[in-house]
């Protein structure tokens, strides 16, 4: 069984927001206003300005409700996968990305997916080439239970 379901590429927008009430809402109120389902969304924010990435489920229309609040924006296109809702999904994607030198550059998640599943977004160096990497079959990594810090177990004592 593969870890994802059809990845795929979509277009994720990145909308430039000033740091102020009421600019996400507007943002999200023209979505809305226009029936676009956001799949996945992030928001981060600095001092003067707060960056919202988001995929929604129809790109052209997205991108015309996005046009019309005359935001800065840009589009990149980006690695969605369909991951199962349990605990090392993302790290198998992971790990098989790393394993065929594709970089990361940010990934966010959400859950709601269709059947209880996980919705991952990656920017990754190469697009094409990281949705090949995720098409394979491969078996269900098995946990090892190995732990990330080494000497975990020393600082509980």
């Amino acid at each position: 069984m593969s870890t994802t379901d059809s990845p795929k590429t979509d277009t994720q927008f990145s909308v430039f927001l000033a740091n102020k009430p009421g600019v996400l809402c507007q943002v999200v109120r023209e979505l809305a206003r226009n029936k676009i389902n956001i799949l996945a969304m992030s928001m981060m924010d600095a001092t003067e300005h707060g960056v919202l990435r988001l995929v929604a489920e129809n790109g052209d229309n997205a991108r015309q409700a996005l046009g019309r609040l005359d935001l800065p924006m840009t589009e990149t296109t980006v690695v969605t996968a369909t991951l199962p809702n349990r605990p090392g999904a993302l790290a198998d994607v992971v790990e098989r990305l790393d394993a065929a030198h594709i970089k990361v550059h940010y990934a966010y998640c959400t859950i709601g997916a269709r059947h209880g599943k996980a919705l991952g977004i990656f920017k990754v160096s190469n697009v094409a080439k990281a949705v090949r990497v995720l098409s394979e079959r491969k078996p269900r990594r098995v946990w090892e239970g190995g732990n990330i810090r080494a000497s975990d177990r020393l600082r509980r004592r």
